[in-house]
């Protein structure tokens, strides 16, 4: 059995129109992040009627698939923290760096 280790956080996230946005926070649980082509927040959810997650939680980073990155190690983000924004999509990874 391994242990769990700390998943990095959500520092902030612009994407106002996401359901799991309040207030530039995000309260999903985790989030996953990535697509072969880009770092698309795969978790960004436009539902304006209904706010989703859990007050008082801020998300962390469940799963990247962009094994591309700097940050990228076996498919699991060791960013100290990241932010979400607009980019190639709604909503992106801007911590995202390229190896």
């Amino acid at each position: 059995m391994t242990a769990a280790v700390e998943m990095p956080r959500v520092e902030e996230c612009v994407v106002a129109a996401c359901s799991y946005n309040d207030t530039g926070d995000c309260h999903a649980f985790a989030i996953t992040i990535g697509s072969p082509d880009h770092a698309h927040c795969h978790t960004f959810v436009e539902m304006p009627a209904i706010r989703g997650g859990v007050d008082g939680m801020t998300a962390q980073v469940g799963a990247c698939q962009r094994a591309d990155c700097r940050h990228n190690e076996q498919l699991e983000c060791h960013a100290p923290g990241i932010r979400v924004g607009p980019d190639n999509d709604m909503a992106d990874c801007m911590t995202y760096d390229e190896r």
